[in-house]
This record gives C-alpha cells, structure tokens and sequence, in this order.
C-alpha cells in the first residue's frame, strides 16, 4: 500500500479524484450555459448611436436677413438648450447648443448666410463636445444678440431662435429726413442735367448758322469793293448763354425748420419672416403681397416732396406688434397705415374692409375674429418674451389712447375705404373697429387695411396681379392725400430725437 493509501485508507485515487474534477466542471459549464440561454440578448450600441438616439433633430434651418435685424431659426423635433456669449477681437457670437449632434441640417446653415447679411461675416459649427454642437457667428459689427426658444405652435416644432440686434440703434427720423435731402439733391442735379442738355442743343444750331453767316459775308466781301470805314465801329450784339454754373449742395443737417416741412407716414406690411401671415388656395402668402403693396404705396408717396414714408419692414422679415407701434412713434409719424390680406373660415367671403381702434368692444363678431387673429401674429412670428420689460405695454397704449386718436383714425378710414370700392367689392361699406393690437399707438391716427380675402380664389388672383395691385395703391394714396386736404397735419409735431 502507498503511503497516501496508509495515510487515506478511504480516499479516492488520483485518477479518481481527477475524474470527479472532470465531471464537477461539466455540470458547472452546463448550468452556466442553461443560464446565459435564459438572458434576453440585448446588443451593445456604440456610444455615438445611444447619443444620438437620445438627441434632438434639425428639421429646418431658416435665416432672415433684414437691415432692422437678422433672424437665424433652428427647428427641430425637441426642445434645445443653449448657452451663448460674446467674444470680440474679432466680433463674433458663440452658441453652445445642448442634446444635439453635428448632422446634415446643421451643416446646411453654412449655405443659408448670404455675402449681403448686414450681420453675419461667416458661419462655423462643430461638435465642441459629446452632446454639445458650437454654433460661432462671425460679426461684420457689434450686435446686441437674443437667444430664446419658441414651444410648437402652428405649423412650426420647437423653435431655437438667434436674433442679431445692431448694439445702436440707429436714429429713424434722422434717417428719414436725410433721405428726403438726398431725394432732393438728386431731383435739382437732374433737372441742372436736363436744362444743360436744352440750352447745348438750343446753343448748337445757332454756332453752325453763325459759322455759315460768316463765310458768306467773307465771299460777298471779297467780290464787291471795299466799303467805307464808318465814323464809328459797328459792334454785333449778340446773347451770351445763359449760366450753367451748378445748383450750390448743401450739407445734410437736422433742422426743426426742415421737420417742420415733412409729413411722415408709417406704412405696415403685415407678418413677414416667420410668420406667414394667411395663405391663398394657390399657395399666395398674405406677408409677400401686402409687402409688394406698401413696397409701391411707398414709392408713390415719396414722389411728393413733402412726404416721407417709414417702412416698419421693407423686406421679408418679423417684426412684433409693440415694434411696430414704436417705429411709428419713434419717427413721430402723421399716419399709421397697416396693410394686410387676411382670410376668413369660408372661401366664400370677399371684399375690402378698413378697420380703426376700438377701446370697448368690436363693431362686429367678424371685426372681433379678425382682431384676435391678427393679435396671435405674435405668437407664430416668435418673440422673445424675456426681452419684453413690461408685459402691459399694449394694455397701457390702450389706456392712453385717446377719442381724438380714434375720431381722426375714422376720418382716415372713410376716405381710403371710399376710394377703395371704386377698385373692388367692399366687405362692409362702414369703417369698423375692434382692438387691434397694432393700431393702439395713443397720438397717430392708424387705420388697418384689409385689402382683400386671400382665401377667396378669386380676390387671390387679383392680389397676385401688378395692375390690380396698383390700382389699390392708387387708391390708398388718393385716400391719404383727401384726409391730408381736410385734416392739414400739425406743422409743430416734429421734435428733432
């Protein structure tokens, strides 16, 4: 017997123990598999996927370019939460945007930016950090910037918006009459041209008979003998041409005597930018025709050298209802003239409507509708509410508005209401009145024009058509114009700013 046999007498042998080891391991690995065949199989994703399936989507990217400001949008399926700040030398805005990966949409922003952008140089964006996307704006000038996010409304998702104020806001009425003295200056150079081109055509003629006159008289000379010299000298007395000197050019100066003179009107193509305003059958957007109209109200009106029209929006931007009255303010305006195209829960209505101010309730349920409707223009347009210093801005107007505001906004109303339905059907053949957020400015008579329904196919049509589009322009002018002969606008209302 071996020693282990004398020290175990009842033990295993080695192979047995090794065979015991063999079997244990097996049932181990057998129960072990059983296990693992038990578990649900769940396959790893990258990390980049899992990001990216929890992240936000880019489904539209909009730039609007303007003078006043420039607009950039980011629309996506999520809310975005970002951070922004200034850096300068040189001048450029940072946005850190949150939950967001670098993709395809936002790459598209790079291509939105035109060279003609008032605000923007150029465009980077980057992944900064793992679920951090940096947006850098490089600046052609320093701007007082807005951040804010928009909740869904309308047709728009959640809604990241970056506005480019200028840091200084420039001086409107300045603007205005400097304007005025550069259309001024361009009129006395070209009617400086057009005299200098008559008196070079009336002038030639008469060198070319003076020239003939002179060789006949040296021919005739030469044939008949020689005259007798008279006692004294006979001079030819002929007209020089009157002076050509130029028009004297002066310096473009701020004088009270030269606001005296002018008479502002503030016209107002509704929505713009963001906010469509309303829609045709065809597809026609209430924002693009009323701004084809003020865009030619304005040219119009500018041909009489005592008027000046402010635009609250010359292009295709947003601008919000309480800007809207400022701008009018700011310039100290004669007249407010809110022009639109709005549309109505039937395609069946139609016809030309003018509105005024109503402090108490609205004329008519329709007046009301429309009121409501074009007062939400904020909510679709997009504000920044924080921006807003105090929410009873409009209310406080409204309280300030006086019965003298609303009687001269009446008067304003008849007339171009009268000469409009000498163009097309009118809605209702009185000036009604509901409380339009836009026309609550205290001490400018304000009308808002309904051109025509552009929900009715037919009034759509002619709103897509130049001809009938000037005709209503010369009707909106002719109106203005007859208000203007009976109600001479006070010659001390403009204060230099």
């Amino acid at each position: 017997m071996s020693g282990d046999s004398k020290r175990f007498p009842f033990g295993p042998t080695d192979d047995a123990r090794s065979a015991a080891t063999t079997r244990g391991r097996r049932r181990a690995l057998g129960r072990m598999g059983a296990l693992v065949l038990s578990v649900p199989v769940v396959p790893l994703l990258p990390v980049s996927s899992a990001w990216a399936a929890s992240s936000a989507t880019i489904v539209a990217v909009r730039v609007w370019p303007a003078d006043d400001y420039t607009r950039v949008t980011l629309e996506s399926d999520r809310p975005l939460a970002a951070k922004s700040f200034l850096a300068t030398h040189p001048d450029r805005l940072v946005i850190d945007i949150d939950g967001l990966e670098l993709s395809q949409g936002l790459r598209e922003l790079l291509g939105k930016v035109k060279p003609d952008d008032p605000y923007i140089a150029a465009v980077r964006v980057g992944q900064n950090q793992p679920r951090v996307v940096r947006i850098v704006l490089d600046l052609k000038q320093a701007v007082a910037p807005q951040v804010f996010t928009i909740e869904p409304v309308a047709a728009y998702k959640n809604r990241l918006v970056l506005d480019l104020h200028p840091a200084q806001e420039r001086d409107p009425l300045l603007e205005l009459v400097l304007e005025k003295e550069a259309a001024e200056r361009a009129a006395a150079q070209s009617v400086q041209d057009a005299l200098g081109e008559m008196i070079g055509r009336i002038d030639r003629p008469q060198s070319a008979a003076s020239t003939a006159a002179a060789a006949a008289d040296k021919a005739a000379s030469a044939a008949l003998p020689p005259a007798p010299r008279p006692s004294a000298p006979v001079v030819a007395q002929h007209a020089p041409p009157p002076p050509t000197t130029p028009l004297k050019e002066t310096a473009p100066e701020m004088s009270q005597a030269k606001l005296d003179r002018l008479i502002v009107i503030a016209i107002d193509p509704g929505h713009g930018g963001e906010d469509p305003g309303a829609i045709g059958p065809s597809g026609l957007k209430e924002k693009d025709v009323v701004l084809a109209i003020g865009l030619k109200l304005r040219d119009r009106l500018n041909s009489n050298p005592k008027i000046r029209v402010m635009m609250t929006r010359d292009a295709d931007f947003f601008v919000p209802l309480p800007d809207r009255v400022r701008k009018a303010r700011r310039v100290q305006a004669d007249l407010f003239v809110s022009i639109h195209a709005d549309a109505f829960i039937t395609p069946k209505a139609k016809g030309a409507s003018v509105f005024a101010l109503s402090t108490g309730a609205a004329s008519s349920t329709a007046a009301r509708w429309m009121a409501n409707k074009e007062n939400a223009a904020d909510v679709i347009g997009g504000v920044n509410s924080k921006a807003v210093k105090d929410d009873g801005v409009l209310r406080a107007m409204l309280d300030m508005s006086t019965s003298a505001q609303v009687k001269d906004s009446l008067k304003l109303g008849s007339e171009v209401l009268s000469q409009i339905g000498k163009v097309g059907k009118l809605h209702k053949r009185n000036v009604e009145q509901a409380g339009f957020a836009v026309l609550k400015a205290p001490d400018v008579p304000s009308i808002l024009v309904e051109t025509a329904f552009i929900s009715n196919p037919e009034e759509e049509a002619k709103l897509r058509d130049p001809d009938y589009q000037n005709d209503l322009v010369r009707a909106l002018a002719t109106g203005i114009a007859r208000y203007f002969s009976k109600n001479p606008p006070l010659a001390s209302r403009h204060r230099a700013l």
